[in-house]
């Protein structure tokens, strides 16, 4: 599905880890020295990550997004009885350069190239998403990175949505929010954004009185759509 913006776009704010970099990526590259379950240690870290995050915001008991990622790898492993535990420290290294998807330096290159301007808002930490953007090479794209760091909580909490609209002084409808967590575009959506869901893997829809503007299988069709 890919429906035109009612009111122009001038900003294009992106989720960063499932969005823009692959959080498998980690696992993947160090498949074989994990074993047989590799891929099932890589589907509970993610899991475990993103449950601790909703869980700590909704407690008000903050804990920045690496502390959280480094916790969800040791519940993962806990429950991969298989997976070499030596592997540990490997993992967490390779998770602050993690791969980003092949088209994305184009995309981002495009939208840039028509004047519109570019920002991650993601619950990663400062630190995590420096180094990722980096590891990337995509230094020079991005006119802004925002971290839940600032608020001390996590998406899908409004107040997260709305640091984009301070960042670049504009009204929501001017911005188009970019997810791969049909989560994260349920709670952008309500805060007023034009969403965009990335769904990679082919995922059936939810949430649907909160409704993306577009569906796209990766991030090509935003050229499309701008």
């Amino acid at each position: 599905m890919a429906l035109s913006p009612s009111k122009p776009i001038s900003v294009y704010v992106f989720d960063a880890y499932g969005t823009l970099f692959d959080v498998h990526a980690a696992v993947r590259k160090n498949a074989e020295g994990l074993g047989p379950d590799a891929q099932r240690l890589s589907e509970l870290w993610r899991q475990k990550q993103l449950e601790y995050s909703w869980i700590r915001a909704m407690m008000n008991r903050y804990q920045d997004f690496w502390t959280l990622t480094e916790q969800a790898l040791d519940t993962a492993f806990a429950m991969v009885g298989t997976a070499d535990k030596s592997m540990r420290q490997t993992l967490l290294d390779a998770y602050w350069q993690l791969d980003c998807y092949p088209e994305v330096p184009i995309v981002l290159k495009g939208l840039k190239d028509r004047g519109a301007k570019l920002a991650i808002l993601s619950n990663g930490s400062p630190a995590m998403l420096e180094g990722a953007v980096k590891a990337a090479g995509l230094d020079e794209v991005f006119d802004a990175v925002l971290s839940v760091d600032a608020l001390k909580t996590y998406k899908t909490n409004m107040e997260v949505y709305e640091m984009a609209t301070t960042e670049f002084r504009v009204f929501p409808e001017a911005i188009s929010f970019q997810s791969s967590n049909r989560w994260d575009v349920a709670g952008a959506t309500a805060f007023g954004f034009r969403t965009v869901w990335i769904n990679r893997t082919g995922n059936p829809d939810e949430y649907s009185d909160l409704a993306p503007a577009a569906v796209l299988q990766d991030l090509n069709g935003l050229l499309t759509l701008a």
